[in-house]
């Protein structure tokens, strides 16, 4: 790109500039923006809150990645951001720099860097300022992190604040070497942060709101006497969360397909095809237009049981156990899939075991059979277990940052009889400095749970059951419904 377009992106992009040099309320282009503007026909109210502390906090040098997968909210919520510090009285909006980098290259971005500053220099006529840096899918520009790193050990980037979202985790871009050692501040402000569809506990939040909702609790601490206390003062409404727990299962947590169930009764076929041409784009773009529904129906219809490789890459018709794993690890690091690790008692994982896999958010498990007619539809019990396993990963990752794109946040276990535990203790950080999380099994029925929890107490003593509407703490094992323990994960 040549130096007068990437000018005339970038003021398109930051429009407070022009406001803030003609004295104008920097605040307004919120009204003319098409990606706030279309929230507004779907919005329910919810906002992520993931960027809060960048947009109230002074700029300190931070650098902060902010990944998830597309259609999630990665740009509304920087667009929240730019719209809260361009509010401020402390902050001249000129510091704010907002960078769409679809279509640029390594080159662009790096010329970027320099084009920005020059454009925002009336800002630092007294003194110099530090800048504010949105840089809106920049995880699609090869070699990125490498240009970053260049400019924070060289230039005045490496005093600014930077935020810098991407849907894809790609490993050669080694960002933990490039910008995490030692390039993202010495603020206490967690630098790697993951934007998922909304977990359960948001959609009762903006869907049932009546509903009261159990305190969060640490995943080692799901059976701790004061989470009996808040469960006990909910059993008057196990019906009403189970309703809305398969409300959840039928549309997952994505704003806009929430905002379509709640308002007709069901997600529209434009915004699943939406979600069916992202995966297609990152995972098999040269394939048929078939192959990402038959790859998500595969997935979903064995993904309560560890994954053979071999046979299934036969059976979903790829030619070898690589050309379907390459599949697999796009959807992983596209964040629609997540591996479930064998593990022993102490959390270590099993080397080259066979690992469960989930998809990340039940609509993306509904897709195959909506829009290809003949594929099967999801299981309740499948759904649930796959709604609780992203529930417990997305809690372990909130307790220690990067375990989610480590791939190291769950795991299963296997008894010495062959059984399998769901999920099984995994080691997280504790007040108390490290501990194991309360092993749970789903199982999605109404009664006859005891036969079941007899084996998880074989194997740990105690767990939780994660049933669809038996709450029952009396034994060793509790029966909780999976909606609470949804909740209870926050």
């Amino acid at each position: 790109m040549r130096d007068d377009e990437l000018r005339r992106t970038l003021s398109d992009a930051s429009p407070w500039w022009a406001a803030a040099a003609a004295g104008r309320d920097p605040t307004a282009w919120q009204d003319a923006n098409r990606t706030l503007r279309d929230r507004r026909q779907f919005d329910l109210g919810y906002r992520s809150g993931i960027l809060d502390d960048i947009a109230s906090g002074s700029p300190d040098g931070s650098l902060v990645i902010l990944t998830g997968p597309r259609r999630a909210g990665k740009t509304v919520a920087l667009l929240d951001a730019a719209l809260s510090l361009c509010g401020r009285r402390d902050i001249d909006p000129r510091q704010l720099i907002h960078v769409p980098c679809d279509g640029m290259a390594a080159r662009d971005l790096r010329r970027v860097l320099t084009l920005a500053r020059v454009l925002t220099r009336s800002v630092d006529l007294e003194q110099p300022q530090p800048r504010v840096w949105l840089f809106d899918e920049v995880s699609g520009i090869s070699g990125w992190t490498s240009v970053f790193k260049a400019a924070r050990d060289s230039t005045a980037f490496g005093d600014d604040t930077v935020v810098a979202t991407g849907s894809r985790w790609v490993s050669q871009e080694d960002i933990q070497a490039n910008l995490l050692a030692g390039r993202s501040g010495s603020s206490e402000r967690r630098r790697l942060r993951q934007l998922l569809p909304m977990g359960f506990r948001d959609f009762l939040a903006v869907t049932r709101p009546e509903l009261a909702l159990p305190r969060r609790c640490h995943p080692a601490r799901l059976m701790d006497p004061s989470v009996a206390e808040d469960l006990q003062a909910l059993a008057y409404g196990v019906d009403d969360y189970d309703l809305a727990w398969q409300d959840y299962l039928g549309c997952g947590g994505f704003p806009r397909a929430v905002a379509e169930y709640q308002r007709t009764g069901a997600v529209g076929r434009p915004y699943q095809r939406d979600l069916l041409a992202w995966l297609r784009a990152d995972v098999d773009p040269d394939a048929p237009l078939e192959s990402v529904p038959l790859l998500l129906a595969t997935l979903m219809e064995r993904m309560t049981s560890p994954l053979d490789q071999q046979k299934t890459a036969a059976v979903a018709g790829y030619g070898s156990r690589e050309a379907f794993g390459l599949r697999l690890q796009r959807l992983v690091n596209s964040h629609a899939l997540l591996r479930c690790r064998h593990r022993l008692d102490d959390g270590r994982a099993v080397p080259r075991a066979q690992a469960k896999l989930y998809l990340t958010d039940p609509l993306l498990a509904w897709l195959p059979s909506a829009l290809s007619p003949g594929l099967a539809r999801p299981a309740m019990p499948s759904l649930s277990e796959m709604a609780l396993a992203v529930a417990l990963a997305r809690a372990v990752d909130g307790l220690e940052e990067g375990r989610w794109v480590a791939d190291d946040t769950i795991g299963y276990s296997r008894t010495t009889s062959g059984n399998e535990i769901d999920f099984s203790p995994v080691r997280v950080p504790t007040e108390e400095g490290s501990g194991l999380t309360t092993p749970i099994e789903s199982k999605w029925v109404d009664d006859g749970w005891r036969r079941e929890a007899l084996v998880l107490e074989g194997r740990y003593g105690r767990g939780v059951m994660a049933t669809k509407s038996i709450l029952n703490l009396e034994h060793p094992s509790w029966a909780i419904p999976a909606p609470l323990v949804a909740c209870l994960l926050g």
